[in-house]
């Protein structure tokens, strides 16, 4: 099989990514990419896999969520919202000059706008919609930027299949043994393994979900009694409704980390025009390239886009050098390189890219697209998550 399209030379996948100058050091590395893995594991599991203490496990976490610098969430699986008729799709404006900052912060509050980045290229913001309803998105499209003072133009394109998303990207600083020790032990919780694509089933969410799902999209990793007093209900209920959404593929849960910590700094996104018979073929093989962090079939010109991290802009012409060396008769219609992330996937994020708030989801709770939800500081939730020790009040 040929390698994936890279600036780097060939590298073997199960060895851990290198050291990183600055930022998370190494057990921050190993602690953040096993949370990509399993988000909700006790920490008494991660422990002997990561040759640490649980307590400290947890003052960790606890330090890099209060600095933004990480942070466990949840939203809809982009299948199950395709599926289920629901609205995705990436947005181009183009703003008045001077403009796209403060449009971008108004957009950013808005629970529909689950993603603001500041952008070059021929627009100034790109901006992830996640609707429940197609009609939802497209009145959210038509409506909501048209009344907004300093949008010039926009142009949207609608998702119409989803083959990776961030929650399937790694930071890879485990080595192989230990990836293996991760998935194949039994996990205490069924909700620390998330669906892949392709095998999500489709279930309509219930009464008391959306509230389940706002908080945790706030935090992923609280207890399921603190989460049954955030959501009116009981703890033997949020486990058993957290089982049903998270085993059909209607909800992921998914480790984030602050993207100057990754040690891949440069956000880059491709629009690709592939020869429709084998969309589908080349999207497959391009979501699993390291590098890619959204892989996903649009309507139009361009029908496929892809959103990637890389360690610099020198590799942008590499990749897309390989990547048209590899798929013959695909084309590079046009790119855009991230200036700023503003929100990602519903953080609030500052100008280091850090979480500083959360705008929860709202795909089921029958807000009106574009009404200002409730902003929660992403850094209110310090405590160390489920089946874990107290850490001492110094961590």
């Amino acid at each position: 099989m040929q390698r994936p399209p890279s600036a780097a030379p060939a590298r073997d996948p199960s060895s851990p990514a290198p050291a990183r100058d600055g930022g998370l050091d190494r057990l921050d590395q190993c602690l953040v990419d096993a949370l990509q893995i399993r988000p909700r594991a006790p920490w008494t599991e991660l422990a002997p896999v990561l040759g640490a203490d649980a307590v400290a496990l947890a003052r960790r976490w606890r330090r890099l969520v209060s600095d933004g610098r990480a942070w466990v969430t949840a939203h809809p699986h982009p299948e199950f919202v395709c599926a289920a008729n629901g609205g995705i799709a990436l947005v181009e404006i183009t703003a008045e000059r001077r403009a796209a900052e403060g449009l971008a912060a108004r957009l950013a509050h808005d629970a529909a706008a689950v993603s603001v980045d500041v952008a070059t290229g021929g627009r100034d913001l790109l901006v992830t919609v996640m609707t429940a309803r197609l009609e939802e998105l497209l009145h959210y499209v038509q409506h909501r930027f048209a009344a907004l003072p300093g949008v010039v133009s926009t142009r949207t394109h609608v998702v119409t299949a989803v083959y990776a998303d961030g929650g399937g990207w790694r930071l890879r600083a485990l080595d192989a043994t230990q990836r293996g020790r991760l998935t194949a032990s039994a996990p205490t919780q069924p909700v620390s393994q998330p669906v892949p694509y392709g095998q999500a089933r489709v279930a309509e969410p219930g009464p008391g979900d959306a509230d389940l799902v706002r908080a945790l999209g706030v935090d992923g990793r609280a207890t399921h009694t603190d989460l049954a007093a955030r959501t009116g209900t009981s703890a033997t209920t949020v486990a058993r409704r957290m089982q049903r959404l998270v085993a059909s593929g209607t909800v992921r849960l998914r480790c984030e980390v602050a993207q100057p910590e990754s040690g891949r700094p440069v956000g880059v996104t491709l629009w690709l025009r592939v020869p429709p018979a084998r969309l589908a073929s080349v999207a497959r093989e391009l979501a699993v390239h390291p590098d890619v962090r959204m892989c996903a079939a649009v309507a139009g010109t361009a029908n496929l886009v892809l959103r990637l991290w890389l360690p610099g802009v020198a590799e942008i012409p590499a990749f897309e050098a390989e990547l048209l060396d590899r798929f013959r008769g695909v084309d590079v219609v046009e790119r855009a390189l991230t200036l700023r992330p503003v929100k990602r996937l519903g953080r609030l994020l500052d100008g280091r890219g850090r979480a500083e708030a959360a705008v929860p989801m709202d795909l089921w709770g029958g807000a009106e697209p574009g009404t200002p939800p409730d902003v929660w500081g992403a850094r209110v939730p310090r405590g160390p998550g489920p089946h874990s020790p107290a850490p001492p009040l110094g961590g």
